[in-house]
């Protein structure tokens, strides 16, 4: 078994790294306090390529998993608020297109994506949480159109999307059988962003109400067949698991290679902090934790590549520990800074705010809990 990046993914890395240390962590400080969203990075983004990795290879992307899962590692180093804009926009949001959506839709989609539009995944509602077949918002077919009506909640980017995958259900009597998938174009009459929410962290990416009040979209604007948007949802929040394990992992480094820094410079009692047992147990905890979950979720990320699906039990274990183990890094990483890392002058206060979503988008702990016991036991 071969734990080392390949040389490729080695330079890749070492070019985002670089990239995020010139023009994301300079400034994610001003955006978590602004909450603007930064338009300009993210074209600066698109030039480099990065809005690509992840996407189909005959449309301009790369289509590796593992290099997506780095890329979305060292952005939300940087910044967690814009690593979950990017990491919706290239995986959760596009899922339902590139895996199930038209040529047609494919070639007018993902170039866009491509060259830097963010995109936002509308599912969830106030009843469609983790229950997401208590799905209430509805379609209806008027000759060549679809007509939506009904509202979504705490959708990410919702306020910054150029377009949006959403979901809806054509009858609630039949359930999850009722779903249908839809692109959604943000400037369609009847579309409309509503209650923008003032969130704990990931600042400056939006957590927006969308309301859909006789949203006419073209019959052209259907993913895949009426009645499999369950099954198409449910795929995405599957695979997007491994890029916020990612996430996590990313935020985790940032407050470890804080808290290192800071206990070597920092003296109490007439030396530097780290040269004391308890300030070394907790830097030696931090960098195990941070290490296992680097591993779950790149082993996560390579069984993707290598099933062409994501790894259910795999997938649920890598955002389970990596979620979990960063917040117990972030809250070591303020401890050692002590008062410090209480007030806004330090990061680790950010990276404690940020880390705290990890462990709830996407399929809080406890579903992560679920989906590994099934897994093991085979029971539903």
């Amino acid at each position: 078994m071969n734990f080392e990046l390949g040389e490729e993914q080695k330079m890749f890395q070492a070019m985002v790294s670089d990239f995020v240390s010139n023009e994301i962590e300079p400034y994610a400080s001003d955006w978590d306090e602004s909450d603007e969203f930064p338009y300009d990075t993210v074209k600066k983004m698109a030039e480099l390529g990065l809005y690509s990795i992840g996407l189909p290879e005959e449309h301009g992307g790369t289509g590796d998993e593992l290099t997506f899962a780095i890329a979305s590692e060292e952005i939300s180093r940087g910044s967690g608020g814009l690593g979950i804009s990017y990491i919706v926009t290239i995986g959760l949001a596009m899922y339902p297109i590139t895996m199930h959506g038209s040529d047609e839709q494919k070639a007018k989609y993902i170039p866009r994506v491509v060259d830097g539009a963010t995109v936002a995944f509308a599912l969830t509602e106030s009843m469609a949480g983790s229950d997401v077949a208590n799905l209430d918002m509805r379609y209806e077919k008027d000759g060549d159109s679809f007509v939506l009506n009904g509202t979504k909640i705490f959708i990410t980017n919702g306020a910054e999307a150029d377009f949006m995958t959403t979901f809806a259900t054509r009858d609630r009597s039949l359930g999850h059988k009722g779903f249908s998938a839809f692109v959604v174009e943000t400037g369609t009459p009847g579309f409309s962003v509503g209650k923008v929410e003032r969130k704990m962290g990931i600042h400056p990416t939006s957590a927006a109400e969308l309301v859909f009040d006789n949203c006419r979209i073209p019959a052209e604007n259907l993913l895949g067949e009426e009645g499999k948007g369950f099954r198409i949802a449910m795929e995405a929040i599957d695979a997007s698991r491994v890029t916020i394990a990612a996430q996590a992992v990313g935020i985790a480094q940032a407050a470890y290679d804080a808290a290192v820094g800071y206990a070597k410079e920092r003296k109490q009692f007439g030396v530097e902090i780290a040269r004391h047992q308890g300030i070394q147990f907790m830097i030696a905890d931090m960098a195990v934790e941070l290490d296992a979950a680097r591993l779950l979720t790149y082993r996560a990320a390579w069984l993707t590549q290598q099933q062409g699906k994501s790894p259910l039990k795999e997938a649920a274990m890598a955002k389970l520990y990596a979620s979990e183990a960063a917040h117990r890094i972030c809250h070591k990483a303020v401890q050692i800074f002590g008062g410090y890392g209480y007030t806004r002058e330090f990061p680790v206060e950010r990276f404690y705010r940020d880390q705290r979503i990890t462990e709830i988008y996407e399929g809080t702990s406890e579903m992560q809990r679920w989906t590994i016991a099934r897994q093991i036991t085979g029971t539903r």
